[in-house]
């Protein structure tokens, strides 16, 4: 595309390029692997698998929950970015950010309490919980309570909130240096383990993970730590608007973000977490939008994809409370292999479900109702996967 080749900003509004499906499709998948993620841990004894499989596949899917929020974050930044334009109304983007993510965290959040939270959570903890500040309190119970998945949630808050300065900032950084920027973003991630492991010493052990629960928290879940992903997310979509991107295809891409992975399984816990694969995320991304943008070949774009990515954000806040009722429901029995992926295919199908009813009777009629977007009124209720704006409401995990 000729004007994917300008050194400057392609200009808004920018209608021809607002299509990507692809990163819709996308979100689906990462959503699944952090259901994977949750559905493979021993400890609580979420798993169904028993003996070696329980420990070969809690092995093999012990990084896919950080993949999978990392992914959420990067997205969040390349794709408010993206469909940004200066001197917007700042109200009205954190009034839409708010009935995006507080309607389904609310109900999610009522619904925890009311079926296993209620009973074990202490006050201190589900306060936050409930406001979304959780991620800010360095303390196991607080920020992993309640609805588990709910803690990103918490740092996307921050993200929303900072996200005009950032977006003003990132607008004045000359083209040419766009790279530069990315890279000591990316380097500073991956430089977080070193800083957290020589300047947080003592606490309590993170359950499952071989590392201090400040440490872990420090670089895991601390809001302005994570928000250097968010802000690597801003770099690359700004950097494929000016023209800068490198022409990375898909294909080569996600197998850059599959040996990244595996990398992951291989280096200490503390840089399994973000540090292994934020640079192939960060890679993936652009490459969908850009597959997308060239009519390039993209297996994330189908229709059902795109619905599926469109109920990624519901599937993400209820699979970890039908995971937890459901393995208890079942007294948390171990099984062969066969019985214990029918196990898990039966909650997944559940989740789904779930999902499909909270995006179509709370999420979606709330955002058309409160935070209503023009956008919004020029699409047909039955969008076809190459109508799929790549507006702002991508970004919620």
């Amino acid at each position: 595309m000729s004007s994917m080749a300008s050194g400057h900003d392609l200009a808004a509004p920018r209608t021809h390029l607002s299509r990507l499906p692809s990163l819709t499709g996308l979100r689906f998948v990462a959503a699944v692997m952090v259901f994977l993620f949750h559905s493979s841990l021993s400890n609580p004894a979420i798993t169904p698998y028993s003996g070696r499989t329980a420990t070969a596949v809690g092995h093999v899917f012990s990084r896919f929950g950080g993949v999978g929020v990392s992914f959420f974050f990067v997205l969040s930044g390349f794709v408010l970015f993206w469909s940004s334009k200066p001197g917007a109304d700042n109200g009205r983007f954190w009034s839409r950010r708010a009935v995006k993510l507080f309607p389904n965290h609310l109900v999610t959040f009522a619904a925890a309490m009311a079926l296993y939270a209620g009973a074990t959570t202490a006050l201190q903890d589900w306060i936050p919980n409930v406001l979304l500040l959780q991620a800010w309190v360095p303390r196991f119970s607080a920020f992993f309570g309640v609805n588990i998945p709910s803690w990103s949630l918490s740092c996307e808050l921050f993200f929303y909130l900072c996200f005009p300065l950032l977006a003003r900032g990132i607008r004045k950084i000359a083209p040419g240096r766009l790279w530069l920027w990315a890279g000591l973003v990316a380097a500073l991630v991956i430089c977080l383990p070193a800083i957290a492991t020589a300047l947080i010493h003592g606490g309590p052990m993170a359950p499952n993970f071989a590392a201090s629960v400040y440490r872990y928290w420090f670089v895991y879940v601390f809001p302005p730590v994570r928000m250097l992903e968010f802000v690597l997310g801003m770099l690359m979509a700004r950097i494929v608007l000016t023209g800068h991107w490198i022409n990375l295809r898909l294909k080569p891409a996600l197998l850059i973000a599959v040996a990244g992975y595996l990398v992951a399984l291989s280096v200490p816990p503390l840089y399994g977490l973000v540090a292994a694969t934020v640079i192939p995320i960060a890679l993936v991304i652009p490459a969908a939008a850009t597959a997308d943008l060239q009519a390039q070949s993209s297996p994330f774009r189908s229709r059902v994809m795109v619905r599926l990515g469109e109920v990624s954000f519901a599937f993400y806040l209820v699979h970890a409370s039908v995971l937890i009722v459901g393995r208890t429901a079942m007294g948390g029995g171990h099984y062969s292999a066969p019985v214990a992926f029918g196990v898990l295919l039966l909650l997944f199908g559940i989740s789904l479900a779930l999902a499909w009813l909270l995006n179509v009777g709370v999420e979606n009629p709330l955002m058309r109702r409160l935070a209503p977007s023009s956008a919004s009124a020029q699409i047909p209720s039955q969008r076809s996967a190459s109508a799929q704006p790549a507006n702002e409401e991508t970004a919620a995990v």
